[in-house]
């Protein structure tokens, strides 16, 4: 297979397989090519891509302005705080607007579940989800198995457990669909309060223990809490948070087994994890930053061949 099954990058449910391997796949070639002198390839030469950020972001965003230049394109970046948004204009116009522009892509970041979905049914250029509300965060989860791939060999069979604020994750939900598809065993670990009542429906284990769900687990992809998108109080304190589900490094080190220690980041250091966790040999945190340019790099690749065919 030597292109992509969809149009669009709108979410990992979408995706089958063979897209995910072929996206590794290309993202290895790119890895190469950051880690040359000249890290410039002319692949998207002719290509306009606009990156629209409703939502604050900045290493996501950082990371698709760095692949985009990486891959020559051009690039159009746009801030709803600065815009017309802020004066009402709808979603759409806006979008219309930039279209005019004669642009070929879209990434987009939206508070709005579903957003990027509605873009693709409106309009014609490719659009990648850049993270849209609770929903999905595609390249995030892409980013964190190819991650896994790299440290471990290989995504199946692994046991694979994300902690902490997964009702409000858009990583968790790319997260358990990406690594499903890969072959992977996936558990959740948080407050009950945080944990979605239906979650097991999508074939995941629930733990509720901290250091259990270590002793299980091969991989650990430890979450922020998004405060951010919480409107009522589901814990006590972020002190009582950090008590029972804070990763440090003596909890660690008591389990007896390498766990890989994974973050999409940011990081609230003394909350979910310790600054000695995500600065030990067991964190690959750096490492995911790095793969998340090559992974984009690749989709963005893949996406304007598809357009091209």
């Amino acid at each position: 297979m030597t292109q992509l099954s969809v149009k669009h990058l709108l979410g990992i449910k979408d995706l089958n397989e063979q897209d995910i391997k072929l996206i590794f796949e290309t993202a290895d070639n790119f890895k190469t090519i950051i880690n040359r002198p000249i890290k410039k390839v002319p692949s998207l030469r002719d290509i306009t891509v606009a990156n629209l950020f409703f939502e604050n972001s900045t290493r996501t965003r950082v990371s698709f302005e760095l692949a985009q230049k990486r891959l020559s394109a051009d690039i159009v970046n746009f801030s709803s705080s600065s815009s017309s948004v802020s004066k009402g204009e709808t979603l759409i116009d806006t979008v219309k607007n930039i279209l005019s522009m004669k642009v070929d892509m879209v990434v987009m970041r939206h508070p709005s579940p579903g957003a990027c979905v509605f873009l693709a049914k409106h309009i014609d250029a490719t659009i990648i989800n850049a993270g849209d509300g609770t929903h999905e965060h595609p390249t995030q989860a892409l980013l964190d198995a190819y991650s896994i791939k790299e440290t471990l060999g290989e995504v199946t069979g692994k046991k694979v457990v994300i902690v902490g604020d997964i009702l409000h994750s858009r990583v968790a939900l790319s997260n358990i669909y990406c690594l499903q598809k890969l072959g992977a065993e996936v558990m959740v670990c948080g407050p009950s309060t945080l944990i979605p009542k239906y979650i097991e429906q999508l074939g995941v284990k629930v733990e509720h223990n901290l250091r259990k769900a270590l002793e299980w687990c091969d991989v650990a992809n430890m979450l922020r809490i998004q405060m951010e998108r919480q409107d009522i109080k589901y814990f006590p304190s972020l002190r009582e948070y950090s008590m029972q589900y804070g990763l440090t490094l003596p909890m660690l080190e008591g389990i007896g087994k390498d766990i890989t220690i994974m973050h999409p980041g940011p990081i609230n250091r003394g909350v979910e994890i310790t600054s000695e966790v995500a600065d030990s040999d067991y964190s690959i945190i750096l490492n995911q930053v790095e793969n998340g340019v090559a992974i984009r790099m690749a989709c963005m690749f893949l996406l304007a061949s598809n357009q091209n065919s």
